[in-house]
């Protein structure tokens, strides 16, 4: 049941349907896709793969299907109808490219995933598991061209994945004597058949200029002005939050992203959507028009005959500015005509928050910091007190109730990784019927969720112990916290990317072998995406990363995993801000972060020991600012045991 607030906020019956739709779970998958089991599917695959008919010919058929786990917009979070690899490969996991030939099956993911991908194949035993980002997990491309027989066929859907990659492929299996081509029917959907689901097309609402702080005419206007510097007669604006941030809009086609299936085409006269008008709602179509957008309608399924249109109309050198990270099929229906495919200013003007953006992004932190105090004030004492029991899923449950208190509640920004001991170190661990475990006093929790708030984004993680955690537990604990102190304290120069950054967070693990195979951070969307590029913070280099500025978010989270036992990770959402340094080398600039979530770190887990007076202090700071903010909002009857927990939880430590 809804919250008196939420009750409130969503008086209008449209915004009931819109916070339903957005958060509704993502195991509401087709029951008949179930029914036949992997090895069928494969079989049935392969089959269609011999049938493909090559320049004409009969018979030859594709020697590779390459399925990737994007949408035709390149999304993270994908819809159920798109959830190809789970189809083909029984894994659930958000990252992920499979190759099959006629007599191997593999995928590829990354460090979040191998321990989920293994127990999730189906069947086990027809999938092979390759770990990227491993020293010795060769790359798709080279794992092709050493494989595959001579002058092979590989075939892969142009519409979902990305230009880049479709290069880095077609370079390498050129080379090699093969071809690389694009279907034109998706074999997988042949194989689901009439079981797949059907598209989502759910209501589109306004994004109001008291959340946004910009109109969408302001933002059109801006980004006129970057295509007039840049020559581009046309910009192509295919990522959904991108698509939702230009004009000021929200959807709910895929759980947990506040996003619609639409395309925008730019010109430097005409703004083109593609998308049926009659899903927008009234309120959506009267905000464009009041913020000085006028739109030209088209069918979204129109999207590449329209720009093969705009490709011709091109003259001298008039340019069309489409991203690399667009699909190779929008690429291609460009033609012959210039292409500027630099990521789309609106992907750098999304990342850096204006002030409203800023303010909101900061109060939504704090009332969802409210919700976790209470959540885990009442979770302690349902199992100190043994009163009823409290498992991984009816935990992430009560979370989401809390949630649904505060003001501004939409839904969750994504499913909630409730994990006990061994589940904790599935680093994106979803609790199933099947999977869901009591959570005690006898094991680590690892709890990983966010919500959506119409003014900001929210991602944070806690991880705690009820009981008596082992000397090795608060170690690891103790090593995650410390680098998570010393990249939220880093002071460093203005523009500098990301990545730098990474080794910072990790030093303290690296210094008695111990690490973790996934990024320390990601942008953070304003009521949008909850990773948002271009920026992020890893060891790996994000090409399109435009240099950290203020106004961003990001994500702080670095943790440890011993397999098969326990996971620890620490996330904060942190403000890049400017830093007041006692020098200013050529006028570079610096900055440093603020942290915005406030939720206490268990101290009990810490061994202080290993803390510097630097840490100690900072932390007792970190906890001072997180009792002083939420007290006052943790006032009368109702709130006494999420008070006396959090008074509990942030006194000063010393050694």
């Amino acid at each position: 049941m809804l919250g008196t607030k939420r009750l409130l906020f969503v008086a209008c019956n449209t915004y009931k349907v819109h916070h339903k739709l957005l958060n509704q779970s993502c195991q509401s998958t087709n029951v008949n896709m179930t029914q036949r089991n992997g090895a069928i599917k494969l079989t049935k695959l392969r089959e269609l793969m011999g049938a493909v008919q090559i320049g004409g010919l009969k018979g030859k058929g594709i020697q590779a299907l390459i399925v990737s786990s994007d949408d035709a917009h390149q999304s993270e979070y994908l819809r159920e109808r798109d959830k190809r690899i789970r189809f083909i490969s029984g894994f659930t996991g958000s990252f992920g490219t499979a190759i099959i030939t006629p007599n191997e099956a593999l995928l590829w993911t990354d460090g979040r995933y191998y321990v989920q991908a293994s127990a999730e194949f189906d069947p086990p035993d027809a999938w092979t598991l390759m770990k990227e980002g491993s020293l010795f997990t060769p790359t798709r491309a080279a794992w092709l061209v050493s494989n595959l027989p001579p002058k092979s066929t590989v075939g892969a859907d142009s519409n979902l994945m990305s230009y880049t990659e479709w290069a880095v492929l077609h370079t390498s299996l050129t080379a090699a004597g093969h071809c690389l081509m694009p279907l034109e029917e998706n074999l997988i959907d042949l194989v689901w058949g009439e079981e797949q689901p059907a598209p989502t097309a759910n209501i589109v609402l306004p994004q109001p200029l008291q959340f946004s702080g910009c109109s969408a005419g302001t933002k059109v206007k801006l980004c006129r002005e970057v295509m007039n510097k840049n020559n581009a007669k046309v910009l192509v604006i295919t990522a959904l939050d991108e698509v939702a941030y230009i004009l000021n809009l929200r959807g709910s086609d895929i759980p947990y992203n506040p996003v619609f299936f639409a395309y925008v085409i730019l010109t430097l006269d005409d703004l083109h959507l593609f998308i049926d008008k009659n899903r927008l709602s009234d309120k959506a179509q009267e905000q464009l028009i009041s913020e000085e957008v006028n739109i030209v309608y088209h069918p979204y399924e129109e999207i590449c005959n329209f720009l093969k249109q705009l490709a011709n109309s091109c003259v001298n050198d008039e340019q069309i500015w489409i991203s690399n990270g667009s699909s190779y099929a929008l690429h291609a229906a460009c033609g012959e005509a210039k292409k500027h495919t630099k990521i789309t200013p609106i992907r750098v003007m999304k990342a850096v928050k204006n002030n409203v953006e800023v303010e909101g992004m900061k109060a939504a932190h704090v009332r969802d910091s409210v919700a976790l105090v209470k959540y885990f004030a009442w979770l302690e004492d349902q199992i100190k007190e043994k009163k009823e029991t409290v498992t991984e899923i009816s935990g992430a449950t009560q979370l989401e109730k809390f949630r649904q208190e505060q003001e501004h509640f939409v839904g969750l920004s994504f499913p909630t990784i409730s994990s006990v001991g061994p589940h904790g170190a599935i680093i994106h661990y979803l609790p199933t019927p099947k999977t869901d475990v009591p959570i005690t006093d006898e094991e680590i929790y690892l709890c990983d969720s966010g919500a959506q708030y119409q003014d900001g984004t929210t991602d944070v993680t806690r991880t705690l112990h009820f009981g008596n955690p082992t000397d090795f537990e608060r170690e690891c604990f103790t090593r995650v916290f410390k680098g998570q102190c010393r990249l939220s304290s880093a002071i460093f120069p203005l523009m500098i990317q990301g990545n730098y950054l990474d080794t910072l967070a990790r030093e303290n693990l690296w210094s008695v072998g111990l690490n973790y195979l996934h990024g320390t951070g990601h942008g953070v969307g304003s009521y949008l995406n909850v990773h948002e590029e271009p920026i992020g913070i890893s060891w790996k280099p994000y090409p399109d990363d435009p240099g950290l500025q203020p106004g961003m978010f990001l994500s702080n989270e670095p943790g440890y995993y011993e397999d098969e036992k326990f996971g620890v990770r620490l996330e904060n959402i942190e403000l890049v801000v400017k830093a007041n340094t006692p020098y200013n080398h050529k006028n570079r600039g610096f900055l440093t972060f603020e942290t915005v979530t406030l939720v206490p770190i268990q101290t009990k887990l810490l061994d202080v020991s290993l803390l510097t007076d630097f840490e100690i202090q900072y932390l007792n700071n970190y906890h001072a600012k997180c009792l002083n903010t939420l007290k006052p909002l943790l006032q009368g009857p109702e709130n006494v045991q999420a008070l006396k927990w959090l008074e509990k939880e942030t006194r000063p430590i010393a050694k």
